[in-house]
């Protein structure tokens, strides 16, 4: 069987297992005596297996062979659910998302997993699970053949050559490391041929290497290649052994993918309802869906060039054509767009079991709250924004939470609160993650500031608090005293705020020292095509997303108030501020009118309202989002461009950036 035809499949259907099997083991930990979890993780660790055993993806069969013997002894009721059994099997998770990753990558899948596998088969046993350290055979990663080494390894075996793996680590006060690592593979050489080496050659000639392994193949005893090594000076160890290669699934993997699993009465009224819930799916490339879009874009256009000819003509078949034209690519915009729509849960699933081993690694006691997982965003910006969130949520776990110690004297609770959460507003996407902790302590960072020579004291003293805390957006600022695994190096958020932009988004900071920090991301939809409310101001036409609407009004000159300097108006009992367009974009009056009737829109940014003020309403319509380019992209209140029906091009608002 040609495999190949169904690796993208592979990959998918591996991709939601692990992500349902992640997904369980987080209940599970909580819930550690609901057997209904356990075998939902069974279910999904039992069809990877079986789906990389037909694949001949050996290594993954074989790891979830062992996880699945665990799960079966606890479901079985005959081993306990403990935070060691946990800690291995997300273990074993990590290490078959990585396989899975290099599979997508183009490579083979492989990894030495024997380590986890005794882990596993200790638990199985009842016995203490051994612990991950590091050896010298660990660290060194194992060494993958090609189809070409594979044929030449086998011919050789006929003709009564072996292979040896070997594992050669170098003196730590060794100088000349390339010197040394030459002399090793010359010595190995005298025996035989060698097929590989890891690193490669390159990075041995660089000098840059103390460990090292390689594959030899020769006639000679594996004692007298390895005492060969020995005697070259400043080598600390050099391990040898057989190399084997394992290129079959082993059968039992084989046998158990194609049985099927003897069901309890709970796994099998849980099956038939998944049953009941199933639908039929394609997969699509998401270039399909791209050039789709392109396309459509100029068949919108085009539909309104059309609109307008048809109220020119005043013809009635004509118009009816149209309007029906434009009833059915209506929905199909719809269509095209949903399709392209997915739920943030996406990306925030894969934090809580990030979150749960920073706050043990960092002895902190933290509970993660993720709200509106269910909120959706253009498939593009969603494969972009995982990276910025990771550093979000490290730094605020690193420098914002603090120890349950700390906690307890502040007169906090020990666990600490972290909240990510997504919502609509207009036509963006806000993903804000907010804490609990010490916040941004204003002194420290404008020290730190001073210091790296960001700016000076007397710049210093007229700065908000607003704009101290977004100093630590510079680059290269850090206020941590010592660098850690997890921040520190004084990367991180700069790198966030310039992907975030990259993306046409923006990053703010809320903060309240001793109280907690909030993280503000906003990110443009990218919906390429928009219902909007065209209006006029001073002759120039606007578009304003629908999305961001609360109501149109047209309210008398007199009812607009002033309030602290501010214009203001009484919106349902609600005092809102007024914001006029002609002086946000400097635009020049046009004709006098005679009327004192105001037009004002009314628009919303999550729990805030402003009105804008306009001179009339247009109309509704649909439009195309056109980037205004690199030397436009920064212009305020404003996310874009259309071309109108008659050629004309209006901008389209940003509301969000004039709600006060």
């Amino acid at each position: 069987m040609d495999t190949n035809d169904y690796i993208e499949v592979f990959l998918d259907e591996s991709n939601e297992h692990l992500q349902a099997v992640n997904d369980q083991l987080l209940k599970l930990e909580k819930q550690s005596d609901d057997l209904s979890i356990v075998n939902e993780i069974f279910r999904s660790a039992h069809t990877l297996k079986g789906m990389a055993a037909t694949m001949g993806f050996e290594d993954i069969a074989s790891l979830t062979h062992n996880m699945e013997n665990v799960l079966d002894k606890i479901r079985n009721s005959t081993l306990q659910v403990t935070t060691e059994v946990i800690d291995v099997t997300f273990a074993a998770v990590e290490a078959l998302e990585e396989m899975v990753g290099s599979i997508a990558a183009g490579n083979e899948g492989k990894k030495d997993v024997t380590d986890l596998i005794a882990r596993l088969e200790a638990i199985e046993n009842g016995e203490q699970p051994v612990e991950d350290t590091p050896t010298v055979e660990a660290t060194v990663e194992n060494l993958e053949l090609d189809e070409y080494q594979l044929t030449v390894l086998d011919q050789a075996k006929e003709q009564g050559f072996e292979a040896y793996q070997m594992q050669v680590v170098l003196d730590e006060g060794c100088i000349l490391k390339a010197a040394r690592a030459y002399m090793v593979v010359e010595a190995v050489e005298q025996h035989g041929e060698i097929i590989t080496t890891n690193p490669a050659v390159e990075e041995l000639e660089a000098g840059e290497v103390d460990r090292f392994s390689l594959i030899v193949l020769t006639k000679s005893p594996a004692t007298e290649v390895k005492q060969s090594v020995h005697n070259v000076s400043e080598v600390e160890s050099a391990e040898i052994s057989p190399f084997i290669v394992d290129k079959q699934p082993a059968p039992q993997a084989i046998e158990e993918s194609a049985a099927t699993i003897e069901e309890t009465p709970s796994e099998q009224k849980s099956q038939e309802t998944h049953k009941a819930h199933s639908s039929k799916t394609i997969r699509v490339n998401l270039e399909r869906i791209d050039d789709l879009m392109n396309l459509f874009e100029e068949v919108v256009i085009d539909r309104s060039r059309l609109e307008d000819l048809a109220a020119e003509i005043k013809n009635e078949a004509l118009q009816d054509t149209v309007e029906h034209m434009s009833r059915v690519s209506e929905d199909m915009q719809s269509l095209i767009l949903t399709m392209r729509m997915v739920p943030v849960e996406q990306v925030f699933n894969r934090f809580p079991r990030m979150v749960r081993g920073l706050a043990k690694d960092l002895h902190k006691n933290l509970e993660l709250e993720i709200v509106g997982a269910d909120t959706e965003l253009d498939r593009t910006v969603i494969d972009e924004i995982g990276d910025p969130l990771v550093h979000l949520i490290r730094n605020s776990i690193d420098h914002g939470i603090e120890s349950p110690e700390e906690r307890r004297k502040a007169g906090k609770p020990e666990k600490g609160s972290l909240i990510l959460r997504a919502f609509h507003s207009g036509n963006h996407v806000f993903i804000e993650m907010e804490d609990d902790g010490a916040g941004i302590n204003r002194e420290k960072v404008a020290k730190k500031a001073i210091q790296n020579g960001i700016l000076s004291e007397t710049q210093l003293e007229k700065l908000t608090d607003q704009e101290v805390n977004e100093l630590i957006l510079a680059s290269g600022f850090s206020t941590a005293e010592t660098v850690s695994d997890i921040s520190g190096r004084g990367v991180g958020l700069d790198v966030v705020k310039s992907k975030i932009e990259s993306l046409g988004g923006k990053l703010s900071i809320e903060s309240t020292q001793g109280k907690g920090s909030k993280f503000s991301i906003q990110l443009p939809l990218t919906l390429s095509i928009l219902s909007t409310l065209l209006i006029d101001v001073s002759e120039e036409i606007y578009a304003i997303p629908l999305s961001s609407i609360i109501e149109t009004l047209m309210i008398d000159e007199s009812e607009i108030m002033d309030a602290h300097g501010q214009k203001v108006i009484d919106f349902r009992g609600n005092i809102i501020p007024v914001v006029s367009l002609k002086k946000v974009f400097n635009v020049a009056d046009g004709a006098q009118k005679d009327s004192t009737i105001q037009a004002i829109v009314v628009v919303k940014k999550g729990n805030k309202l402003t009105g804008i003020l306009v001179d009339s309403f247009i109309g509704q319509k649909e439009v195309v989002l056109k980037s205004m380019g690199a030397y436009l992209k920064d212009v305020f209140a404003i996310s874009g461009a259309t071309i109108l029906g008659d050629g004309r091009v209006a901008l389209i608002l940003d509301p969000n950036a004039l709600v006060k």
